[in-house]
């Protein structure tokens, strides 16, 4: 074998050998590429579970401040009927006087 064909030859290794690379590289950047787009799902449903989350909590926001509301207006009832039951008194008292 000569020089010519002994280069040939390491020239075909070396073609080969960079065709193999560049299909593992092919393939090694497919997987990347599925693995980025299962992130940004899994990210597009975290941010869709955050803004539930966000919606549920300014909902809870607000039942608390109508609770507390309904809760001041039930004393509000109590006091004005404790009123009525006073005026309603001082009536009687200024009949009876007469």
């Amino acid at each position: 074998m000569n020089q010519n064909e002994k280069d040939l030859t390491a020239f075909q290794t070396r073609v080969r050998q960079m065709i193999l690379r560049f299909k593992e590289l092919k393939q090694e950047n497919k997987d990347l590429w599925a693995t980025i787009a299962e992130n940004e799902r899994v990210i597009d449903q975290l941010k869709a579970k955050v803004a539930q989350q966000e919606r549920d909590y300014e909902s809870l926001k607000m039942a608390r401040m109508m609770e507390i509301s309904d809760g001041d207006l039930e004393g509000a009832k109590e006091r004005i009927a404790g009123l009525i039951r006073s005026i309603s008194k001082c009536i009687d008292v200024l009949s009876d006087e007469k």
